[in-house]
């Protein structure tokens, strides 16, 4: 699907956008404490995270491709909160970049149309966690509605410290 800037298109993801996807996910491991896991992974280990996410139903998969090049500029995902049946209408979100491609209202591009493909889904609240201090992720959950409703203080350690995890929630 076209997005709204001509150089970027938003589309569902697919497999062979696998190690793509890999890659950026494994910046963020290794990088930052944007995600808590602390190991890379390779295409293999990341491909039932991939087919966990169809074209369609309430997991969805959107990427950014970059329209002259191809290249893919990020992606965003919706997937279980938890496992008990009772939390089904509840989905957690997240939005990964490619090094260099923040700024460009991509994200925003990304979760625009993953919330107009959940729109017909049964669903009734978004959930998202933000490692703190992340003031550009911070601004993009705020501006589609998300609200705060705590913070978990040092949950997670990564690179020798604590972090903490700001929680966000939105009605669907």
């Amino acid at each position: 699907m076209p997005s709204e800037r001509a150089e970027v298109q938003v589309r569902p993801g697919v497999q062979t956008d696998l190690g793509a996807l890999t890659d950026i996910y494994n910046h963020y491991v290794r990088e930052t404490p944007i995600t808590f896991d602390t190991a890379v992974f390779t295409q293999e280990e990341r491909r039932p995270w991939l087919l966990s996410h169809p074209e369609d139903g309430p997991h969805r998969l959107m990427v950014a491709v970059d329209a002259d090049s191809q290249r893919i500029l990020g992606y965003a995902t919706s997937s279980g909160f938890r496992p008990k049946p009772a939390y089904g209408t509840s989905v957690e979100v997240t939005v990964y970049l490619a090094p260099g491609a923040g700024g460009r209202g991509i994200g925003t591009l990304l979760y625009k149309a993953l919330f107009e493909a959940l729109a017909g889904e049964d669903l009734h609240r978004a959930y998202a966690g933000i490692a703190q201090p992340n003031e550009a992720s911070t601004r993009l959950h705020e501006r589609f509605g998300f609200r705060h409703v705590g913070t978990y203080r040092e949950v997670g350690r990564k690179f020798g410290r604590y972090w903490d995890v700001a929680r966000y929630e939105k009605d669907l």
